[in-house]
């Protein structure tokens, strides 16, 4: 199988679900996740389309989903008003792949080990395709915003930290 026609589980989802998506890939180290404005120079594209996803736990132990702009930082307190959380917490590195199934460098919003309720930027939805991690480090998917959103049921809303 040469290296274009990789699947990652992610792909794999897509395609059964017959979502319309790009498969890309941008270079990287051995075992290190390039940082995602670097991804995003890496393919050419405006780091306001790439989005990194990230696992919190809230106060109340369950596990919430944010895909930020890459350039952008979480904004702990409007993320867990957007969830209902008194507050939330980073999850750690080290739990991250037991929980999800993914490592960090390679976290998607897709294909989780479970559903967790997910939140979006509400930036995603003025772009007409966004860029996430293909669950493996080195993988990208572009598609549609609605389309994401609609699959792993996620909601928008202004949940990073002002810039500046």
């Amino acid at each position: 199988m040469s290296k274009k026609e990789e699947k990652t589980n992610v792909m794999r989802v897509l395609d059964q679900k017959k979502i319309p998506y790009t498969p890309h890939t941008y270079p990287h180290g051995d075992g290190e996740a390039p940082d995602g404005v670097t991804v995003a120079q890496n393919l050419g594209i405006d780091p306001a389309q790439v989005f990194k996803t990230l696992v919190t736990k809230g106060a109340s132990g369950g596990y919430y989903v944010f895909d930020i702009p890459v350039a952008a930082t979480l904004d702990l307190k409007k993320a867990a008003k957007a969830v209902g959380e008194k507050s939330i917490a980073m999850l750690h590195s080290k739990e991250l792949l037991p929980l999800t199934g993914y490592v960090h460098g390679g976290c998607s919003p897709i294909g989780m080990k479970k559903q967790f309720p997910t939140v979006f930027h509400h930036s995603a939805l003025d772009q007409e395709t966004i860029f996430v991690s293909a669950g493996k480090i080195g993988f990208q998917v572009e598609l549609s915003p609605a389309d994401l959103m609609k699959l792993v049921r996620g909601t928008a809303a202004d949940v990073t930290a002002a810039t500046e």
